[in-house]
This record gives structure tokens, C-alpha cells and sequence, in this order.
């Protein structure tokens, strides 16, 4: 989807070596017509203003990350506007603090996602943001690898540890581990003493995934669409089937009636099911995902349950954030 996506969170971002002095300064933003297809990214002057808010934050930009800008949850939101801001996960120095700010004081190194109405883009030098939507950055972590990383860590630690209660000796599918999304989760599920099963789209993928150190348990090459995901699960497994499934998304239907856009990469939701074992958790990015009784039935079965992972979790609950953030860091 355009320009933000072909570019992706994880390779580009936005470094700044000083700030401007300027009262006023330029923010990235994008327009969209009215017939919802056509996209214009336009730079908007913004005033520097003070920080007036009690638990705000005014801090200097030191690299923005470029994401995808879902205007359909923007639609479903009701969130219209003229301009939309450009860039939401930032890292930068604390410039100045709301005379309720707790967490935080000038000088201080940050990282965080700004909310989805958000008044400022991350793309710009300086930005004003609610304290808890920041959390500090460790010394050891650079600008880029901090803005690139926040919002995919976020999303891999809520689906492992919120949603499925990863721990040691559980075995984990992450379906196309080679993504942003897939690598961190990867990670995290070793850090955890899990044994790692994972799915390759290319073979440039499955020979990234076989550098992974500590190893991956089994890298299911899934390009030439004549590999079972599901029999190599169970046979890695034993039989027994794995314990977590984090898919990147699933078919719903047979191969004749898929749309074209969803490929043939993809699992179908009855190989999902069928390759979970007993009291297993899956997470799920398919937002349409639709279950026939009989699926859930075999679920029901298996002590089995379903999460959905929403990309926009931490918006849900902005109490939550920094404590999302500050775990990802230091676990």
C-alpha cells in the first residue's frame, strides 16, 4: 500500500544530528480525496509551541520509523481530518516536561509510538507526547534500531506473552519468520526457552532463517507450495502438535475460490487447527478470520483457544504502554 509500506518500518528512519531554531517547522502529512484511492503527502509548517499540557512531553526527534498508515481502522475510527500525520514510532531527547510528568526530565533519551490522533507526525523535529505513551531508551540501543524496532516488539511480546503465556519447552510456529514482525518474535520466543518452528516465503528467507543463532528447531520452506506446514509441524513435534501459532495471516477458503491477493503462502485455517496440540494457543493477524461450527468444535476438543492480535493493541489502553515498552526493552 503505497509509498510508507513499500519502504518498511525496519529500513528506513529519519536521523537528525541537530534541531532547528526556527519558531516554525515543517511536519510530514498525507491528504486523501474523497474517492479514498488517490494519496498526496504534503509537508505542513507547524509552530514550536511550549509544553502546556500537564503530563505532556515536548521532545527533539532523533529517527522516525515509516509504517503503513491504515486508513481503513482511520475510517472505522470516524477519525476524519483534513491532514493526517506521517510517522508514529519515534526515539529522541527529551526537550522539555508538563508539570505533572513523573516518568520522565530534560535530557532524557526516549522511545515510543504516538497515539492515532496525534496531532504531530513523527516526521518532524520536534513533537509534543502524552508521557505515557514514551518509555526510556537503553543507552546501548541507537536511534534507528530503537524507532525501527518499537512497534513490531510491541506487537511480538503482547501475541507471547499476553496472549499465548509463552514459557520454556513450549514449541512455537511463527509463520514467516523472516519479517520484521517474525524475526523479533523469534527472539523473544528463544530468550523464553522455547523450541522454535518457522516458516520461509523464499529461499533468500529460509537461508536468513537458517543463521538464526541459537538455532531454529525447523525452517519449513513453504515457496514451492508442495510442503505440508501442518505434517511438518506434527512430525517435528512427534504428533503432538505445537503448543503456540503466530500466523501472518490464513486462507479462509479453497484454493479455486482465494482471492489472488491473499496467495497460496498462506495456511489454510484447517491446517492451523490441525497442527495445534492440546490446550494450544493461536494468534492471529486474519481480522476476518470466520470459524464453522465444526472448527470449533475441534478447537473445543483440543482445550484450544484463538487470539487475535490487533497492529493498534496499545492504543486500546494507553495505562498500559509504557509498561508494554519498558518489558520489551530490558526482558
Amino acid at each position: 500500500m503505497w509509498l510508507l509500506s513499500q519502504i518498511g518500518p525496519l529500513h528506513y528512519a529519519k536521523q537528525r544530528n541537530h534541531l532547528e531554531r526556527d519558531v516554525t517547522m515543517k511536519g510530514l502529512y498525507f491528504q486523501q480525496s474523497s474517492t479514498d484511492e488517490e494519496i498526496t503527502f504534503v509537508f505542513q509548517e507547524k509552530e514550536d509551541l511550549p509544553v502546556t499540557e500537564d503530563n505532556f512531553v515536548k521532545l527533539q526527534v532523533k529517527a522516525c520509523a515509516l509504517s503503513q498508515i491504515n486508513t481503513k481502522l482511520l475510517a472505522e475510527m470516524k477519525m476524519k481530518k483534513d491532514l493526517f500525520p506521517v510517522g508514529r514510532e519515534i526515539a529522541g531527547i527529551v526537550l522539555d516536561v508538563g508539570s505533572k510528568v513523573s516518568f520522565f526530565q530534560p535530557d532524557d533519551e526516549v522511545v515510543g509510538i504516538l497515539p492515532l490522533d496525534s496531532e504531530d507526525p513523527g516526521l518532524c523535529e520536534v513533537v509534543r507526547v502524552h508521557e505515557h505513551y514514551l518509555v526510556h531508551k537503553p543507552e546501548k540501543v541507537t536511534w534507528t534500531e530503537a524507532a525501527g524496532s518499537i512497534r513490531d516488539g510491541v506487537r511480538a511480546y503482547t501475541a507471547l506473552h499476553y496472549l499465548s503465556h509463552l514459557s520454556p519447552g513450549k514449541s512455537v510456529l511463527i509463520m514467516d519468520g523472516a519479517s520484521a514482525f517474525g524475526t523479533i518474535a523469534i527472539q523473544l520466543a528463544h530468550h523464553r526457552g522455547a523450541k522454535v518452528i518457522s516458516t520461509a516465503c523464499s529461499l533468500e528467507d529460509k537461508q536468513c532463517l537458517e543463521r538464526f543463532r541459537p538455532p531454529i528447531a525447523r525452517v519449513i520452506d513453504v515457496s514451492n507450495g508442495k510442503v505440508h506446514v501442518a505434517e511438518s509441524c506434527l512430525e517435528e513435534t512427534g504428533g503432538l502438535g505445537v503448543d503456540i501459532v503466530l500466523d501472518a495471516g490464513v486462507r479462509l477458503y479453497s484454493k479455486d475460490d482465494e482471492p489472488a491477493v491473499k496467495l497460496q503462502l498462506l495456511p489454510h485455517k484447517h491446517d492451523i487447527i490441525t497442527l495445534l496440540g492440546v490446550g494450544g494457543h493461536w494468534v492471529t493477524t486474519e481480522e476476518n478470520l470466520q470459524l464453522d461450527p465444526p472448527d470449533s468444535h475441534c478447537l473445543f476438543l483440543k482445550g484450544a483457544t484463538l487470539a487475535f492480535l490487533n497492529d493498534e493493541v496499545w492504543n486500546l489502553s494507553n495505562v498500559q504502554q509504557g509498561k508494554y515498552l519498558y518489558i520489551l526493552f530490558i526482558d
